[in-house]
This record gives C-alpha cells, sequence and structure tokens, in this order.
C-alpha cells in the first residue's frame, strides 16, 4: 500500500521503548488505540504487505493519515494508558464497551457519620463505597426499594443531631431508624449500614446470625415488640438469600464467570457474580467494534474494560478460552486489590465449567433478544426515512437531518441550537450551539439567519480547507444535510431559503419548517402546509428531532444566562432600570427571592406593574 511522505518520516522515527500509540484520520479523529512493548516494531507492523492481516486491520492502514505515541516506563503502565485512551477517545476500530453513558453504581456515603445509600453513574475516591457498575439504573433502584425495607437507611437532608422534635413520615411507615430523634445511636445506624454492604457482597449468613441472636436477647428481656421486628426482619433476608443459587461451597473463591456470544458484528458478555459459594447476582454487557477480533481479543478487551470500571474485584476469573495477555492483566488486577492475587484460569471439568456453559447460554440468549430489539427499531427507523422521502419529495432518503432552533428570554442569552440525526438516530457528537452575537432583542428570525449563516461558512472553509494537506475540518461542518429542518412557520422558513440562496445550496438541500401547534409542513415553494398522518413513523422521527433541537436549545440558553451572573439578570430584563432592580433587590434580598416571589408579591413593589411582573418571572425562570 502507498505510504505518505509524513507517515514514512513517522515510522522511521518510532522509538523502540514501551508505550500507546494512537492513530488517526484526516480529520484528526482518533480512530484506532493500541499498547506495544516496542513501539517501532508494532506500529511499523500494520503498514506491511502482511497476508495474515485480517480485512478490519487493511482498512485501519489505509485509513491513517497520522501517528502519535506515548512512551511509558513498563507493559503494565502502556496497559493501564491503553484503557484509559480508549476509554476517553472511543475509537471505531478497537473493541469497546457498547454504552456511550456512564453505568450505575450503588454508593454508601461510609465517610459520613450517617452514611445514605445513593445510585451515582461517577465513582470517586471519596470515602464512600461503591457497589458495580450494574447495567440498568431502574433495576438498581429496584434493588434498593427491596433493601430499603429490610435495611432501613436515611433519605433526608437534615442534620442529625438526635435531638429532632419529632421525626417525619418515614419513620412511621418503618422505612426509616430515626437517628433524628436519637431512636438509634450513630454505632447502631453505622452497625445497619454495614450488613447492608456485606449483604451486597454476598456475605448474607454473618448477618443473619446476627440478627437471630439480636431477636433471641430481645425475646429474653421481654423487648417482645422489638423481638417480632427482627423476625420479620429475618424472613426478608431468607426470602432473599433463598434466591440465590448456591453453587460451591461456602469458603470457594469470591469468582466471576464469563462467557462470550456473537453475531454478525455484535458481541455480548455475561457476567455471574459468585460470592460466598452463591450466584447473587448476573449482568450482560454489549460491545461494539468486534468485527474481524478473534473470540479471545474481544473477551481481553471486556476483561480490562470492565474491570477498570467495577467497584471491587474477584478473587478469580472464569473463562471460556485462554487470553493472550492474561499474565499482564492479572498483574494489573493484582494491583488494583492492593497486592491480593487475582488468578485467570480456564476451567476443564465440574461445577465451573459447567457455570461457564451457562453464561455461555445466557449471553447467547441474551443478544438473541436484543438483536430482535435491534432490528425492530432499525425497521422503523427504516421506514419513517422511507415515509419522509415520499411526503417531501425527496431524491432519496434523509440520511443526514439537521433541525435548528433558538432560545432566550426576552430577547437575552440568545442561543441557537443545531442537532444532527444519522439513520434517523441522534448523533450527539455532531451537536452544536451558537451564541447570538448580531443579534438585540427578541427576534428568532433574524437569530435564525445568524445561525444559518455561521453554519454554511463554516461548510465552505471545511469544503475549501479539506484540500488542504493535514486539515481537520470540523466533522459537523464538513457534510451537507439531506434534509435541513427550522423550529417554525413560514417566517422562519424563509429566512433559511434566503440563507441557503446566499451560499449556492438551492436545490442542494432540501429545507422545511415544522410549526408545533398543528405540527404542520411547510414548504419553500408550496402555499398550503403538509400535514403527515397522526400515527406516522415520519411523523414521529420529525417530533423526536424537533423536540431534540428544542430540548438542546433551552440547556444552552440557561446555561449561557447563569454565565451572566445574578446582578445582569436583572439588569438585561426589558423595563428595569437602576432603580427598580435596587427596589426589587431591597424589598426580597436577592435574585433567588424575586425568582420565587408571586406575581402579587412583585407587584408589591413600586414601580412594578402587572405586565412587568409578567416579564420579571418569564426572564428569571
Amino acid at each position: 500500500m502507498e505510504i505518505s511522505e509524513h507517515l514514512k518520516g513517522i515510522l522511521a522515527t518510532l522509538p523502540a521503548k514501551p508505550g500507546c500509540y494512537l492513530m488517526k484520520d484526516a480529520a484528526g479523529t482518533v480512530i484506532y488505540v493500541g499498547k506495544a512493548v516496542r513501539l517501532r516494531d508494532r506500529v511499523r507492523s500494520y503498514f506491511h504487505a502482511d497476508l495474515s492481516h485480517d480485512n478490519k486491520t487493511r482498512r485501519l492502514a489505509r485509513e491513517v493519515a497520522d501517528i502519535e505515541w506515548i512512551v511509558v516506563g513498563s507493559e503494565l503502565e502502556a496497559l493501564i494508558l491503553e484503557m484509559n485512551l480508549i476509554k476517553k477517545h472511543r475509537p471505531k476500530y478497537n473493541v469497546r464497551l457498547k454504552d456511550d453513558k456512564r453505568y450505575p453504581y450503588i454508593k454508601i456515603h461510609w465517610q459520613d457519620d450517617f452514611p445514605k445509600v445513593t445510585v451515582t453513574r461517577l465513582m470517586q475516591d471519596d470515602g464512600a463505597r461503591y457497589f458495580g457498575p450494574y447495567t440498568s439504573a431502574w433495576a438498581v433502584h429496584q434493588t434498593l426499594d427491596v433493601l430499603r425495607r429490610v435495611f432501613p437507611y436515611l433519605t433526608c437532608d437534615r442534620t442529625i443531631t438526635g435531638q429532632d422534635a419529632r421525626a417525619c413520615l418515614y419513620y412511621d411507615i418503618k422505612l426509616c431508624l430515626a437517628p433524628c430523634i436519637g431512636a438509634v445511636n450513630r454505632e447502631q445506624y453505622r452497625q445497619m449500614i454495614a450488613d447492608l454492604q456485606d449483604f451486597l457482597d454476598g456475605r448474607a449468613e454473618p448477618v443473619l446470625s446476627r440478627v437471630q441472636q439480636e431477636m433471641e436477647q430481645a425475646a429474653e428481656q421481654l423487648n417482645f415488640e422489638r423481638a417480632a421486628a427482627l423476625r420479620d426482619k429475618i424472613k426478608a433476608l431468607q426470602s432473599i438469600v433463598e434466591r440465590q443459587k448456591v453453587v460451591f461451597p461456602a469458603d470457594y473463591k469470591d469468582s466471576d464467570v464469563l462467557a462470550l456470544a456473537r453475531a454478525d458484528d455484535e458481541a455480548c458478555v455475561q457476567v455471574f457474580f459468585i460470592r460466598g459459594g452463591k450466584l447473587i447476582g448476573r449482568e450482560y454487557f454489549v460491545l461494539e467494534g468486534t468485527e474481524d477480533a478473534a473470540d479471545a481479543e474481544v473477551m481481553a478487551q471486556f476483561v480490562k474494560q470492565f474491570y477498570t470500571e467495577a467497584a471491587r474485584l474477584p478473587q478469580q476469573l472464569l473463562l471460556p478460552e485462554e487470553i493472550e495477555e492474561a499474565r499482564i492483566i492479572q498483574e494489573w488486577m493484582r494491583s488494583r486489590r492492593g497486592g491480593e492475587k487475582v488468578e485467570i484460569f480456564v476451567p476443564q471439568e465440574g461445577q465451573p465449567q459447567e457455570l461457564v456453559r451457562m453464561a455461555a447460554e445466557n449471553a447467547a440468549e441474551t443478544l438473541a433478544a436484543l438483536r430482535a430489539r435491534w432490528q425492530a427499531d432499525t425497521h422503523r427507523q427504516e421506514q419513517a426515512l422511507a415515509e419522509l422521502q415520499q411526503a417531501l419529495g425527496l431524491a432519496g432518503p434523509p440520511n443526514r437531518i439537521e433541525c435548528y432552533d433558538i432560545s432566550n428570554t426576552q430577547g437575552t442569552a440568545s442561543v441557537g441550537s443545531m442537532v444532527v440525526f444519522r439513520q434517523g438516530v441522534p448523533d450527539k457528537k455532531l451537536y452544536r450551539r451558537f451564541n447570538i452575537k448580531s443579534v438585540s432583542g427578541p427576534d428568532d428570525f433574524a437569530s435564525m439567519e445568524e445561525v444559518l449563516t455561521r453554519r454554511f461558512r463554516r461548510w465552505q472553509a471545511a469544503d475549501e480547507s479539506a484540500l488542504q494537506p493535514g486539515a481537520r475540518p470540523d466533522e459537523a461542518f464538513a457534510q451537507l444535510p439531506d434534509l435541513l429542518i427550522v423550529d417554525g412557520g413560514k417566517g422562519q422558513l424563509s429566512r433559511a431559503v434566503a440563507v441557503l440562496e446566499r451560499a449556492g445550496l438551492t436545490g442542494r438541500v432540501a429545507v422545511i419548517g415544522l410549526a408545533k401547534q398543528e405540527e404542520e409542513i411547510f414548504f419553500p415553494d408550496r402555499r398550503a402546509p403538509l400535514r403527515l398522518p397522526r400515527h406516522s413513523q415520519g411523523l414521529y422521527l420529525l417530533q423526536r428531532i424537533r423536540d431534540e433541537a428544542h430540548r438542546f436549545a433551552i440547556t444552552a440558553h440557561r446555561a449561557r444566562r447563569s454565565k451572566q451572573g445574578l446582578a445582569s439578570a436583572l439588569d438585561s430584563i426589558p423595563g428595569v432600570g437602576p432603580a427598580r432592580r435596587k427596589s426589587l433587590l431591597k424589598h426580597f434580598g436577592s435574585v433567588d427571592k424575586i425568582r420565587e416571589a408571586t406575581l402579587e408579591e412583585l407587584t408589591a413593589v413600586p414601580g412594578i406593574t402587572p405586565a412587568l411582573a409578567e416579564t420579571i418571572k418569564a426572564s428569571l425562570e
């Protein structure tokens, strides 16, 4: 294959040291991250005419326009850096966990005197204790709903002194121990939270044994009400424990059992969590970028990425086959466990092998169900695009749709939004926001014209820069849309048409206006608007795109407005000058109090008319 002079220069200077390399395409996007014990040998191998290269490697080599590398001190450091770079850049040629959002964790705020239990997507080194990750936030909340009936932890924001006059409703319905009124002390409350942690760790027997002893002591002391409450707690705990399947003796190592299922370009890994000899839970994770990758490579990438996210690591992993980097992965996992050994092995017989087989069956069933759902979604998207093509008279399906909206408050902090849908799916990395610069006052038509003018100037600049060597045009602007939607009717549409005419794009970009009230579609060359059938998939897609543009515009507007500061929030309200601002602040004390005031309270301030009160409320909402 032909190699550019730029790449030849890079390949000639690669060091023979351990490190990571980042391969980039012509736009400067990182498309692959790898690691090597000797960077020079590994990176050069991609550009050899090697018949053993798979299709994915050949495609990657053809796309590479630039390469960066980072030298590290050891193979272990290279492994850790590689995982962090994949997580940061999500390169399309790497095998990676298929989820753009962070996974949810159960967080126990152990650093507090009276710890709460919450759900979070961000694991921090803050003294709290974390459990997870889980794939479903809904399932996590369902789990906590059950556990809270057994371990009634705090959920309020009270400062716990033990001297409050009365407890809240949760104490009455037995969903809180009420440390706020001194019903339990700090040690008793923390013991309950410690029991909850043990339970989440799969160590239920010590908790049951201790609660059994407490019940018997309460009965001996004739405290029958407490004994009855503890008896009910034991029953609730036992009902949960009975659903956990015993698979090994209680002293068996804490283990995770992993298995893989694949179909076409998709892969699913099922994880069984074995704690205290019991199967206490299972999760599935979907991976992307698996095309042409061997099973062992997919599993190795999953292990590295998943256990980077995992709050706790087991003593051993049971896998369906050997993975190439087992030694260095074990070394890394050992460092994460504070020096405790982590073993990775492939069971050959008995119950461990049976568990791997069960995990594989579950992975296959899960992937089949997911594929059926994805195919149904894809069919709906294809149907929606086909309907829009026919209804709007387009030459082909609108595979790239852009929608624009304007958000402001009485003409202040105006922001325009641009959202992009590709193949009927939002592509959020291509979203852009525009702070309105040339328009003063609440003129949405002029604001829309400014936004579209700037968007197509960026396209022209990207089109010209693409001819320059080493250029990296913004991907959001480098392509034209198949369909451009403006949120509004004839007025907004006419501004869009004018911009396209000035940019010389008339006929190249289809444009419509979508009016929200009657869901009418306006065309540049038709007098009458179009209404799609109420249950049309095409209409659903248009509504979703329009609503997403509106949401993104409002979010950007609020962020911009908050940056302007509290004083300017009042100064920018039409009709509120220095004297009225002073009166309002003197009367209410702060902008927050003004924001919370009713219309009647606002009009009680000298100089504030009912009409101005409504403007103030709208501006500060």
